[in-house]
């Protein structure tokens, strides 16, 4: 029988193959993006390429109607070049005869093409070379019948009168500049102890003689009647002002070229941005270096990167670019080893740059890896051992790690955590780079950790836990919450604001069920069986504790108890507020199925959870609900998408499968609807408008690629185990 197999195996093999769809990367990662399409557009230089301090990146605007095709950096201006075809001078996208279309966007580059006159066509890729150089290559092709004199004026623009032109340095043709760059933010200000330079210099060349320059006050339509002149003037001038110091809103250079029907050129224009402090020579130096080399190794290397993660066949584009796009949010976050860790690590934004997002991990954004696995398995197993590399000998991991060192935030003299998702975390990462070293190293590192929180997190021995006492940032969950926080004008200080130590909280006690579950699966895994059924009893253990303390059975939910009695009351404070956490249960698998289902139809009930992007912080029938995202932090309504993922997973593990899908599809619809409006990734989201006044860009959004993966692997047929349809 054996030859006979392989000889219809033989034959049939090739027929079977040509049955297959089989698409190259770099067929897959191609993209047609516009203007209005759910493009993510911040890009930020590679890892290896990237330092902490004085980092740059960029955020495109190809969009925006009434502006130039721009690349801005957060509080260091932005970069962009103003056309001019024979003597029409095309300086908004408006008026561009054929509008930007984005082919391919990876986390540090893009490539797209236009036209910004009838017969010129435009291929322009934007690279962010490094946390201190961007490139932008325009080739340029005359497609027209006659030919065309081409200039282009790259623009450097900072504006308020704030630029100080230091020089024009003739031998390496560049404005040298100096500026200063403010660390004050909005939600949380750089520290410059830590190193972020506030007097900051450029340089700004290109990348073929430049024909001339100049530095200008004002704004584009001063500068549109420079470029114009009078044409009747007897002073009508082709060169700028080539001005060499003072302060200017703006500087300019200008670079030309005559092309006959058919004929191409090039241009290229690069920014260096770095401290006063360093050294201009060795920048001017690294940009010389650039100003010819070929950019097609660096997309290679994207392509490279890109080739392993599931090549998903969406049934729209919107979908792809969420996906696309959410990879290169993770990637775009990651930093190489530096300071006190030896792996690599993650901001929680790069542009823009907010001091409390910039520079140290915590776990609950960690959760980010979930995604980026799939993009570098090896890289998001070197950002979990950040965590293992400075763990406390007694098992501890505090509430950030990073090239700082571990950042503990002690309180009432007892160090913080963070919200325990390690294992989770270490788990699903293990299941997509199936490096058993790695599982053995992390289910050695998680038992440590779980015993920690075993001990510190159950003060009173009781088998379900409470937050340590600075727990308005260890359980995540901090501004305007609705049980920890004791007033709603949060006026009160930390001890008299949170609450979250006195109470058996149902969040924490889900997440240490959820982590002994893991631990189970990953001693079993490694062939421990007997470990295995001790952390499952456990797990079993503390999910019948919860069961028993925190069900209300008249409004069929689970709540946090008084620490004291378990009572769902705390001195003159309910307890029975319907939070998000309350579904926590179906992702632990800590609920029986009866419960689930009751738990569901208070989920699907639009009165309360089920909003139009996704389901909600707190239940909208809360007196504290409220839809709108004013600030960052906020938990009393907004839609944070880790957590809805969290309840998307507890539905999959109940197999209310349709319910599932439909919740994905609420916020493939909220995230889509924002990177259409905006080009933004958000720290959350309003369940029921769409302005946002948040951190953008935040990291834990990438979860909707692990999102759209798992999406594609479910075929949404309910099994039966869950009763409710929807």
């Amino acid at each position: 029988m054996k030859p006979l197999l392989f000889f219809l195996v033989y034959l049939f093999f090739p027929w079977f193959l040509v049955g297959q769809k089989t698409i190259e990367p770099v067929d897959y990662l191609k993209i047609n993006a516009t203007a209005n399409d759910p493009l993510y557009t911040t890009y930020a230089a590679a890892m290896q390429r990237s330092i902490l301090y004085g980092d740059k990146a960029y955020k495109m605007d190809y969009y925006s109607d009434c502006s130039p095709l721009s690349y801005s950096s957060d509080h260091a201006g932005k970069i962009y070049s103003i056309w001019k075809i024979d003597q029409v001078v095309v300086n908004r996208i408006g008026e561009y005869f054929s509008k930007p279309v984005v082919h391919y966007s990876f986390p540090d580059m893009m490539k797209m093409e236009y036209e910004p006159f009838r017969g010129i066509h435009v291929e322009e890729t934007f690279l962010v070379y490094s946390s201190s150089i961007v490139i932008v290559d325009m080739i340029v092709r005359n497609t027209d019948i006659i030919p065309h004199d081409i200039s282009v004026y790259p623009v450097l623009e900072l504006g308020n009168d704030s630029l100080k032109i230091i020089r024009y340095d003739d031998e390496h043709d560049g404005y040298i500049t100096n500026r200063y760059e403010s660390p004050y933010r909005l939600i949380s200000s750089l520290k410059t102890e830590y190193g972020y330079p506030t007097q900051t210099a450029d340089f700004f060349s290109a990348g073929q003689k430049v024909y001339s320059h100049g530095g200008y006050p004002g704004d584009m339509n001063d500068f549109y009647n420079v470029i114009k002149t009078d044409f009747y003037s007897i002073k009508r001038a082709d060169t700028l002002n080539h001005k060499n110091s003072g302060y200017v809103n703006f500087v300019s250079l200008l670079l030309k070229s005559k092309l006959t029907p058919g004929e191409e050129t090039s241009f290229r224009y690069i920014r260096g941005a770095q401290a006063q402090a360093e050294d201009m020579d060795s920048l001017m130096i690294a940009i010389n270096n650039l100003k010819k080399i070929s950019l097609q190794t660096y997309f290679e290397d994207n392509v490279k990167l890109f080739s392993t993660i599931p090549m998903i066949s969406f049934d729209s584009e919107s979908r792809k670019l969420i996906y696309l796009g959410a990879f290169n949010l993770v990637r775009g976050c990651m930093y190489p080893p530096s300071g006190k860790t030896s792996y690599n690590f993650y901001a929680f934004s790069r542009n823009p740059v907010w001091g409390w997002g910039h520079g140290h991990q915590v776990l609950h954004e960690s959760l980010s890896m979930l995604s980026y696995a799939y993009l570098d398995p090896s890289s998001a197993e070197g950002s979990q051992r950040v965590y293992m590399e400075q763990q406390g000998s007694d098992g501890f991991i505090a509430y950030r790690h990073g090239p700082r060192g571990m950042q503990d935030y002690p309180h009432k003299n007892i160090p913080t955590t963070s919200a325990p998702f390690f294992n989770w975390i270490n788990w699903e990462v293990y299941n997509v780079s199936h490096d058993r070293q790695f599982l053995r190293e992390a289910y050695v590192s998680g038992t440590k950790y779980a015993g920690w929180l075993l001990k510190n997190r159950d003060m009173n021995h009781d088998g379900t836990f409470e937050w340590g006492p600075n727990g308005i940032i260890e359980n995540v969950r901090d501004w305007y919450n609705a049980v920890f926080q004791v007033s709603a004008e949060r006026y009160l200080d930390v001890d008299k604001e949170d609450i979250s130590d006195e109470l058996e909280c149902l969040d924490l006690t889900c997440m240490v069920i959820k982590e002994e579950r893991t631990l189970s699966k990953m001693a079993l895994e490694l062939g421990l069986s007997d470990e295995s059924k001790r952390w499952k009893a456990k797990a079993d253990s503390a999910s019948n504790l919860l069961n028993k303390r925190m069900w209300d059975e008249t409004t069929g939910f689970y709540y946090s108890v008084n620490k004291k009695d378990y009572s769902f009351q705390y001195m003159t404070r309910d307890l029975k507020r319907q939070e998000i956490i309350g579904f926590l249960p179906l992702w632990a698998e800590a609920a029986p199925t009866d419960r689930a289902d009751k738990l569901v139809k208070t989920l699907i009930d639009p009165s309360k959870f089920w909003r139009k992007y996704g389901v909600p912080t707190l239940s909208a029938q809360d007196p504290w609900y409220s839809p709108y995202v004013d600030y960052c932090c906020k938990w009393n309504g907004p839609v944070w998408l880790l957590w809805d993922y969290m309840v998307y997973e507890g539905l999959r593990n109940y197999r209310y499968d349709n319910i599932a899908k439909a919740l994905s599809d609420n916020l493939i619809l909220c995230v889509c609807t924002q990177l259409s409006k905006n080009h933004n990734f958000w720290e959350s989201y309003s369940p029921d408008n769409e302005v946002l006044n948040c951190p953008s860009n935040y990291i834990w959004d990438s979860i909707m690629a692990k999102l759209l993966i798992e999406e594609s692997q479910n075929n949404h047929t309910d099994s039966g185990e869950g009763s409710i349809e929807y």
